[in-house]
């Protein structure tokens, strides 16, 4: 059974844009494979835990002296769970909209959550970063109301599609594919634009 991680980074529920050019996708996708098991994330409705200075000093103390205490360890559960979960999927869709040139902030903290060494990625001073995720794929549907590919840098710069895909080929994601709603809102027909993303993402599904 292929597992499908729905990782939905707007707030906008039913109006995000770029959810409802995922959701064409994910669609066209269970209908070309009845076995696919979805899960959908949506990172304002979920709990995401603070990874203040107490997870922090549960972190380092594996990669130096000292030995987690029973508190610490009880954090450091709850950040590899949520870091599991991630690496239980096979397959990963990610709703993005452009936020001040990069992505929302819940999305960065649930990165920042789940990317832990040993378990997402190891490090070695002679050879760098190296991914632990092998055979997954990802596709990502990105929006921005102003932003467009090779558009002039006074409209914006891309921190948001740059971003992700330095991240998830570090961790060992490198079948990335993507759809660009972008820009959503300054053009002569914004709801024929959507429609026309969504048919897209369809495609890409197929």
């Amino acid at each position: 059974m292929t597992k499908l991680l729905h990782i939905i980074a707007s707030p906008r529920g039913e109006l995000s844009q770029s959810n409802a050019v995922a959701l064409s996708y994910i669609e066209q996708r269970k209908a070309n494979l009845s076995s696919l098991e979805i899960q959908t994330l949506d990172l304002w409705q979920e709990y995401l835990p603070e990874f203040d200075g107490d997870k922090v000093a549960a972190k380092m103390t594996l990669f130096g002296p000292g030995e987690m205490n029973d508190n610490q360890r009880t954090l450091w559960e709850e950040v590899t769970g949520y870091t599991r979960a991630f690496m239980d999927a096979d397959e990963y869709v990610f709703a993005i909209p452009m936020w001040n040139g990069g992505i929302p902030y819940k999305l960065k903290q649930y990165i920042d959550i789940i990317t832990q060494s040993g378990l997402l990625f190891d490090f070695s001073p002679e050879t760098g970063y190296s991914g632990n995720l092998t055979g997954k794929k990802a596709s990502i549907f990105y929006t921005a109301g102003v932003f467009a590919p090779g558009i002039d840098t006074k409209f914006g710069h891309d921190f948001h599609s740059t971003y992700m895909e330095w991240w998830l080929n570090m961790i060992g994601v490198t079948d990335i594919s993507n759809v660009r709603f972008q820009p959503s809102n300054v053009t002569p027909d914004p709801v024929a634009d959507l429609e026309k993303y969504k048919a897209q993402s369809k495609e890409l599904a197929s």
